[in-house]
């Protein structure tokens, strides 16, 4: 496998690992640090605290911004979210100086639809494109649209819970379809002597999604690797194309009330 087919160009010039973030040293700004004065001296706080110079990438976690302070997730006294009003773009330029600062190499977004995506975009004065897109997408949410979308603008697709998320009970509606049991995935996998999970992996690879995948088991990490030795044919790309029921795992439905949140949109 030649090294050039691992990683993916940025439309920055820079590159990341074809299967997840790999060694690129990544950061997310959190909802609560969306203001544009709070950018900077919230990346400075995580360089010092994982002793760097510079991350190789910086996203904007989420457009719903939330109420600054020392709470991840602020609430009132009723257990309601605690919003903030903040412009994205605004925060936007605000990366746009770390990445000048030369804190940051790339920066791009995570969980941004495509209107809001164009926002940035049309941003007047707009100095540097998002790079990525991180987004829940698998064969259950194969965010088609957002993809051809992305791929008009340059702009990689980066999926996270690409083999249907860790379920976290708190995040996850416990009867949800489990992904990687479902029988025409797993038949693919059988046709192709590969594991449900492989297949899963190699379906984003070839519609040239980036998929994120947490391991810390080495056996599971050699398998992952295994997703740059085969190829899914015509048909059974169009067999798990057919697997798409627009079902979100997270769909962070405590932010719906707030007029950035970014799934009322169909994509």
């Amino acid at each position: 496998m030649s090294s050039k087919q691992q990683f993916v160009k940025l439309n920055d010039g820079h590159f990341i690992h074809a299967l997840g973030f790999g060694t690129c040293k990544s950061q997310e700004l959190w909802s609560t640090c969306l203001r544009p004065e709070l950018v900077q001296p919230t990346l400075e706080k995580s360089l010092e605290r994982l002793q760097l110079d510079y991350v190789d990438l910086y996203l904007i976690h989420y457009p719903v911004p939330l109420k600054p302070g020392d709470n991840d997730f602020p609430v009132d006294e009723q257990g309601k979210v605690l919003f903030d009003t903040v412009d994205f773009c605004a925060t936007w330029e605000a990366l746009e100086k770390c990445k000048d600062a030369g804190l940051v190499k790339s920066i791009g977004v995570s969980n941004f639809n495509h209107k809001q995506l164009e926002r940035i975009l049309n941003k007047p004065g707009l100095k540097y494109k998002p790079v990525c897109n991180q987004v829940e997408c698998h064969l259950y949410l194969n965010q088609s649209k957002l993809l051809d979308y992305c791929k008009s603008k340059d702009i990689v697709l980066v999926a996270y819970g690409a083999l249907g998320t860790q379920r976290y009970k708190d995040w996850v509606d416990q009867n949800s379809p489990v992904l990687l049991n479902d029988p025409i995935l797993c038949d693919v996998a059988k046709k192709n002597k590969r594991s449900p999970a492989l297949i899963a992996l190699r379906y984003q690879i070839q519609r040239g999604v980036v998929p994120v995948v947490q391991s810390f088991k080495e056996n599971e990490i050699k398998e992952n690797l295994q997703v740059f030795e085969f190829q899914l044919s015509p048909e059974d790309m169009k067999t798990l194309d057919g697997l798409n029921r627009n079902v979100r795992y997270l769909p962070t439905k405590c932010f719906a009330d707030h007029p950035e949140y970014p799934y009322s949109e169909e994509y």
